[in-house]
């Protein structure tokens, strides 16, 4: 939903001006004749941009998630429409008829009344960057730009399997490190709070001297076993510390750098994100999209 400014004659032929909220320009003009004004003049207005996003926002649509699936069966199923010459707009209603998720046939009928409304394709998907990425939107956008906008969907959509494929295939090969990561946690603490300290007790009926070792071991029992809740509340605060950080730019370039620089890890991401990088830049550069905006949206 988008603002727009007007200037209207009321019925008594005094000009007014404000601003009100509608799908699109031909919403606001019926909007207007239903208040018994006659439109002068009426723009999409760009100094309310603040009001329209929180419009948007107090949206039943906006609180409605629309699944990846669901995206990915809309992008192929318009991409084969346009390819038999269904023109876009027939093919939005279709899409919009035949959707059998709730939030998906809302976001569908706003999309259409959009276009409709004369929004390019483009701008209608970029109001809702939750559910369209810039990826998306930007290869749409070249797409409608050279009258070859059923290709550049088709490419989205094979774009978006080879995506949904890397990531799979990247969690399948986390999924054994990181549980042995988590059994070996669970040991340790074990041997910390329950083995060690009942060998504590034999060492010292034994006497002796200890080897180093051994007493840095007891010694990290002894403390795990003395100050565990407090490692914990830490560990917690840590945690949150973490997470507040993420929302930052410069939180977020901390972490990603800390992330970097720790073995293994640091270069299976670093691998990842190259790979993206340029099966994205591929992408965008081969749907027409210009060098300078291909580099900037895969960035």
């Amino acid at each position: 939903m988008s603002v727009f400014a007007y200037t209207a004659l009321s019925k008594d032929g005094r000009r007014t001006s404000g601003t009100l909220s509608a799908d699109s320009r031909s919403s606001a003009i019926a909007q207007m004749s239903r208040q018994g004004l006659q439109p002068v003049r009426i723009d999409e207005s760009k100094d309310t941009a603040a009001a329209a996003k929180k419009v948007q926002a107090a949206s039943p649509i906006a609180t409605l998630k629309v699944s990846q699936k669901a995206v990915e069966s809309f992008t192929r199923e318009l991409a084969n429409l346009l390819a038999g010459g269904v023109p876009l707009s027939r093919a939005l209603q279709l899409l919009r008829r035949e959707a059998s998720q709730p939030a998906a046939k809302q976001l569908w009928s706003q999309i259409h009344d959009d276009v409709v409304g004369g929004t390019a394709f483009a701008d209608a998907l970029g109001k809702w960057p939750k559910t369209f990425s810039s990826v998306y939107v930007a290869m749409v956008r070249a797409g409608e730009a050279g009258g070859f906008l059923e290709v550049v969907l088709g490419q989205i959509s094979d774009f978006r399997v080879r995506e949904a494929d890397l990531k799979g295939k990247v969690k399948s090969a986390m999924v054994y490190p990181i549980v042995l990561g988590i059994l070996m946690i669970g040991v340790l603490i074990f041997l910390m709070t329950f083995f060690i300290p009942q060998f504590a007790g034999l060492f010292k009926e034994f006497g002796g001297n200890l080897p180093a070792l051994t007493q840095f071991i007891v010694a990290v029992s002894h403390g795990v076993k003395s100050y565990g809740l407090f490692i914990a509340g830490g560990l917690v605060i840590l945690f949150i510390t973490v997470q507040r950080a993420l929302q930052t730019e410069s939180g977020r370039r901390r972490v990603e750098l800390t992330i970097l620089a720790t073995p293994v890890l640091g270069q299976v991401v670093a691998h990842f994100a190259l790979v993206r990088f340029c099966r994205m830049l591929g992408t965008l550069v081969g749907s027409g999209v210009p060098l300078i905006a291909s580099l900037r949206t895969a960035r």
